[in-house]
């Protein structure tokens, strides 16, 4: 079976990038022939590994070309660019004959049924049904977000398949016959969970609007006066790196919160981590739970659209605190510090929960999806 996957670049860190590395080299393995075409990669190296069987072709379109341009330059640009886009990707299609073509929602998402190339077309979000409408903006940028978030719903009903990451998030979408629910996969599977020994909370991802760090250096304020010794080490780059670096210079706490580069061994920095956090406004289904769970460690979390109600069992394997609430995520924190009995017993449970997210359950939907639409 030949399938095509189409996404802005693979350069990134992200989650969504890593989770398409793992499940395109789960099938290169399995005999697949698998492309990925994205339209932004300027050249750069992909930032996960990708087996050499499987085919990029980048289109050069180079959307992020126009993110600093006004709001009426931007429109005529845009416009150009996706007539291009289509064209190319139509191009490509009609060459690679693919029995799958699949969108994770990018820019070619609302165009991508109108080329009649024969392959099934499959579209696949990675953020909730309210993305868009989250970041709060007003005037004209709210009206065009309110405008595109209702634009999402007619988009997708236009797929074969339509695959959402959480059961919460399906409910958002309303009555959708072609809807289904396949979850991330756990990114690795460890030998062994981590003791739980190390003074240090580990939080991982994008540094941008999306994930609210600026509210967990705030609160690990509370933290640090309370267990001085415990760091607080966040992962990622992205555009507020200098913002969130300046607060936690102002709250005097360079030496307890730190701000460290990617890496493409996550895995080790959980398993060398007593607890993972996360603070952010929306998520379709965040990796950095998912790599925190499976490698033994207890959580605490916003309980934002959408993600951690499907991976955090409040009380069991961590805690999920009301967005905003600072006061409790910090008390929350310094609980599983004092308590280490508490710590070790949401740590085992995280562990044992996490094979509800193996690479083989979610893999095995994935392709009973794949023979039921070709």
């Amino acid at each position: 079976m030949k399938i095509v996957y189409c996404i802005l670049g693979i350069f990134n860190s992200g989650g969504m990038e890593r989770v398409l590395a793992n499940k395109v080299n789960y099938l290169v393995d399995r005999g697949y022939d698998v492309s990925i075409i994205t339209t932004d990669q300027k050249g750069r190296p992909a930032y996960f590994n990708l087996d050499s069987r499987i085919l990029h072709i980048d289109l050069a379109v180079n959307y992020t070309d126009t993110l600093e341009a006004n709001i009426i330059s931007k429109s005529l640009i845009f416009s150009k660019k996706k007539r291009l886009h289509k064209q190319l990707l139509a191009e490509q299609l009609m060459k690679l004959k693919p029995d799958i073509t699949i969108s994770m929602f990018d820019y070619e998402a609302s165009f991508l049924t109108d080329i009649k190339d024969g392959s099934a077309k499959v579209l696949e979000i990675h953020f909730s049904r309210f993305k868009r409408i989250q970041y709060g903006r007003k005037g004209v940028l709210g009206l065009i977000d309110r405008y595109l978030s209702r634009r999402d719903k007619q988009i997708a009903k236009k797929y074969k398949r339509f695959v959402v990451l959480t059961h919460e998030d399906k409910g958002y979408w309303g009555k959708m016959s072609n809807i289904e629910v396949i979850p991330n996969a756990n990114s690795f599977e460890p030998n062994d969970i981590s003791n739980l020994s190390s003074k240090r909370v580990i939080a991982v991802g994008r540094l941008n609007y999306q994930k609210r760090f600026e509210d967990l250096i705030a609160l690990w304020r509370t933290v640090h006066l309370e267990a001085p010794d415990w760091k607080l080490e966040i992962f990622g780059n992205g555009p507020q790196k200098r913002e969130l670096q300046a607060l936690i210079d102002t709250y005097g706490l360079s030496n307890s919160a730190i701000l460290r580069e990617p890496v493409k061994d996550i895995m080790n920095e959980y398993l060398t981590s007593s607890m993972v956090a996360m603070t952010s406004r929306y998520e379709g289904l965040p990796m950095a739970l998912l790599e925190g769970q499976v490698c033994g460690l207890p959580m605490v979390s916003y309980c934002c659209k959408c993600g951690p109600k499907d991976i955090i069992i409040d009380g069991k394997n961590g805690f999920l605190i009301d967005e905003g609430d600072l006061a409790n995520f910090s008390s929350k924190i310094v609980q599983l510090i004092k308590d280490v009995a508490l710590r070790k017993e949401m740590g085992l449970h995280s562990s044992q929960l996490s094979k509800r997210f193996s690479e083989e359950e979610v893999m095995r939907k994935w392709i009973s999806l794949f023979n039921s639409v070709v």
